[in-house]
């Protein structure tokens, strides 16, 4: 009897994918749990594996074509490929059957050698369980080698995800024994990524023990870098860490680089740009990053965040009706409340009063008034929130993240601080929660921390609106009739036409700079 080999069930979010690749040919065998082809949404690539084993029978959706949520794609048979599919003819001898049946008994017995050597209890190390809205994740980094001793609770590999990095930890003391899920790899939640042994690294041996060294992505395709050949995951460290690959000493075939080399230049810091190559003599010039005139190029993998990013934001802008209405903010309250009381504040909250904790406050005082900006459109349902949960748009060196603040209403000017500083904080060192980044009603981007004067912000999908916040400058302005300098902000508020009509968008940027120009409003609710 057939099996139907279906389309994963995707989020509301998704409407449908594409079949991007068939890894196996009508008439090929596969086994329980083998990957055989993979769907393409507008947000991530999702792998479909076997049902069952056996031999695929029927191709129903072709490369390219679009496919519905759970959509049946093709049909496994029983048997494997030397059955009836009526693709393939084999012999009918059983000799090769029972010579592959005596060679995976070999390899099972192999594998339960290899447990018994390592001595230990054995776990699976598996990722982390994902929320809905993530359907896979990427193994970044391996911090970890097979056989290398490790401590309960090291870290062994990062996941990465479209919206944060995942940590995976040691569950004992002991060693890796097997990696499942190499560098670059998708993996689901929960996905098996390892296999570890309880006890001391030095007595775990396995097959790759067996091996010379050899970096984690062998096989894939190598790049010149100046004279040096470098593998790709050395590639991306190399970029992630701006080194100078000149400086770096490959143990590879024919001097190539490896992660591990680039690792161990990290950790010495031999590597840095500006610095000396250690190897060189005290009276040779160190050799150049680049020969002048040369025109040096490097191409590194776009990370799993970065190419979100860049779907989300081109979806926002073909999906959405964008349009962005500006105005200009006198700061001169603002600035003399915070001089006055800035030591205050430290001293009673232990933290610094910034501008943030204004702005937010005015916004959730704005967004109450004009419920429209802070609605979200679903297919062709207008979704109305009765909170406000802002998200403030903050930097790191993977890219941009948006952290959401719940509640605001509820919030304190401290509060709002605090929490966007521990924003900070954790997302420049990756720490950033799954539930720090879901959901969002409005969207704050402060560009004048980088010195930008004005900006069109893109809103953040399925939000209808993003406030752009930038550099305070001195400026002449006519006050009273007589010209006075200023402090001054502009203020640029993108938003969805479908939803929200120019005049509510001009009254509500209206709204926000009267509350900041006169913070006293805030106090008194008018």
């Amino acid at each position: 009897m057939a099996t139907e080999i279906k389309a994963p069930t995707f989020p509301e979010s998704v409407a449908e994918g594409t079949v991007a690749t068939w890894h196996k040919k009508p008439g090929d065998s596969v086994e329980r749990d083998e990957l055989i082809v993979e769907i393409e949404t507008d947000k991530v690539v999702l792998e479909v594996v076997a049902p069952e084993a056996g031999t695929l029978t029927d191709v129903m959706a072709e490369e390219g074509e679009s496919v519905a949520s759970e959509q049946v794609l093709g049909k496994i048979g029983e048997g494997s490929a030397s059955g009836d599919s009526g693709k393939k003819e084999e012999p009918s001898s059983d000799e090769p059957k029972a010579e592959k049946a005596d060679q995976q008994d070999e390899k099972k017995e192999e594998k339960t050698e290899e447990k018994k050597a390592s001595g230990g209890k054995q776990h699976d190390v598996k990722a982390p369980s994902f929320p809905e809205s993530i359907q896979e994740g990427t193994v970044a980094t391996w911090h970890k080698k097979v056989g290398e001793a490790v401590k309960r609770d090291e870290v062994l590999a990062d996941i990465e995800t479209d919206k944060v990095v995942l940590e995976v930890v040691a569950p004992a003391d002991g060693a890796l024994a097997e990696i499942k899920a190499e560098e670059g790899s998708q993996v689901e939640s929960e996905a098996i990524l390892a296999v570890f042994t309880e006890g001391g690294g030095s007595n775990v041996a396995t097959a790759a023990d067996k091996e010379p060294a050899a970096s984690a992505d062998d096989g894939a395709s190598d790049e010149k870098m100046g004279d040096k050949i470098v593998a790709p995951a050395a590639r991306k460290l190399v970029a992630e860490h701006d080194l100078d690959v000149a400086k770096i000493e490959g143990t590879g075939k024919g001097g190539r680089v490896l992660k591990e080399d680039v690792q161990k230049a990290v950790k010495d810091g031999s590597a840095k740009k500006g610095a000396a190559k250690s190897s060189a003599p005290s009276n040779a010039a160190a050799t150049p990053a680049a020969v002048e005139g040369e025109r040096v190029e490097k191409r590194v993998p776009m990370t799993r965040l970065r190419q979100t990013i860049a779907k989300r934001l081109v979806q926002a802008q073909q999906t959405a009706a964008m349009l962005t209405t500006y105005n200009e903010v006198d700061m001169t309250e603002i600035m003399a409340l915070r001089a006055q009381y800035k030591d205050t504040f430290l001293k009673a909250h232990d933290i610094k009063l910034g501008f943030m904790g204004f702005f937010v406050k005015a916004a959730t005082e704005a967004l109450k008034r004009f419920p429209d900006v802070n609605a979200s459109i679903d297919g062709t349902d207008i979704v109305y929130h009765g909170y406000q949960d802002i998200g403030v748009a903050v930097s790191t060196d993977r890219g941009l993240v948006v952290p959401v603040l719940r509640d605001t209403d509820s919030m304190k000017i401290a509060d709002v601080e605090r929490t966007i500083v521990d924003f900070g904080k954790r997302g420049r060192d990756g720490k950033l929660g799954m539930d720090d980044m879901i959901g969002g009603t409005f969207t704050i981007t402060n560009g004048g921390t980088f010195g930008s004067l004005m900006s069109t912000p893109i809103i953040n999908p399925p939000q209808t609106a993003i406030l752009g916040m930038h550099k305070i400058q001195d400026r002449p302005m006519a006050v009273n009739g007589k010209v006075e300098i200023r402090p001054m902000m502009y203020l640029a508020l993108s938003y969805d036409h479908r939803m929200i009509d120019g005049k509510d968008a001009v009254r509500f940027l209206v709204t926000l700079k009267e509350l900041l120009e006169d913070p006293a409003r805030l106090l008194l609710d008018v």
